[in-house]
């Protein structure tokens, strides 16, 4: 373990990154990201969370950074770092938020560590709103609608917010993914969504394990039939979901535990 004083690291392209490099994106909203723990210095899903970053930035920038540089920059924020870190990747365009930067323009990547996060224990309950995120296939920073539907939950004596769409589907929560459980199945739900890497984690750790998982639109009406809930994201594979709006679900022990157990059957890598 290493004896450096604090785990937070803030560097641009593999170096220290300085105020003036700083101070644009303090002001700017267009730009891309990933999120992970970092466990004896190593990661989980490491192909997911580059293919994520992949995808954006061409979506985003039209052009993306090679994946060795990218890993050599992870690489470098974790140097000398304690072996346990929250990390966190954000690529963007040097041109900056309201213009077009054509595909010469290299997009530039800031990667932040801090110390590592295990999520909350729950449950949670949740309240739903109708809202569906623009591009909900990236996730992109500068989401306001998320913390204010969260402090809107809160408001209202709930713990998070889960999101609704226009189809009356629930999608996904804040910062969570949603997953369901009938008692024998695994139940993603079938909307518009960010696909988060932890839920591509369980979803092919379930797989190996040979546990039923199957995709289907869940609506309000949908969850009395229905064994439990979660919400997973980099922090947890799992917390469970005691209610959404006024309906109780059951805690499911077992299924959180099945989710932790598929997590935990995913290798770490090193990057």
């Amino acid at each position: 373990m290493s004896t450096r004083a604090t785990s937070f690291v803030v560097q641009r392209n593999g170096q220290a990154a300085t105020a003036q490099e700083l101070a644009p994106l303090a002001f700017a909203g267009y730009a891309h990201f990933t999120a992970a723990q970092i466990r004896g210095g190593r990661i989980r899903g490491l192909d997911l969370h580059l293919e994520r970053l992949h995808f954006a930035s061409v979506k985003l920038f039209g052009r993306a950074l090679p994946e060795d540089r990218v890993r050599s920059y992870l690489r470098a924020a974790l140097e000398g770092g304690p072996d346990d870190l929250s990390l966190t990747a954000t690529i963007y365009s040097p041109v900056g938020e309201f213009r077009v930067s054509g595909a010469d323009v290299e997009p530039q990547i800031l990667v932040r560590t801090g110390p590592p996060a295990s999520g909350p224990m729950g449950p949670l309950a949740l309240a739903t709103i109708e809202h569906e995120r623009i591009l909900p296939e990236i996730k992109h920073v500068g989401e306001i609608a998320k913390t204010y539907y969260l402090r809107q939950a809160v408001g209202q004596g709930f713990d998070d917010a889960a999101f609704i769409d226009g189809q009356g589907r629930l999608s996904e929560a804040t910062i969570w993914n949603l997953a369901f459980w009938d008692g024998a199945t695994v139940v993603w739900p079938k909307a518009k969504m960010l696909g988060g890497v932890t839920m591509g984690i369980l979803r092919r750790q379930l797989e190996r394990l040979g546990i039923a998982q199957r995709v289907q639109a869940i609506t309000l009406a949908d969850l009395p039939a229905l064994a439990g809930a979660v919400v997973m994201n980099s922090w947890t594979p799992g917390v469970a979901v005691s209610r959404i709006d006024s309906m109780p679900l059951p805690e499911a022990p077992s299924f959180r535990d099945l989710l932790h157990r598929a997590y935990q059957a995913e290798p770490l890598a090193s990057l």
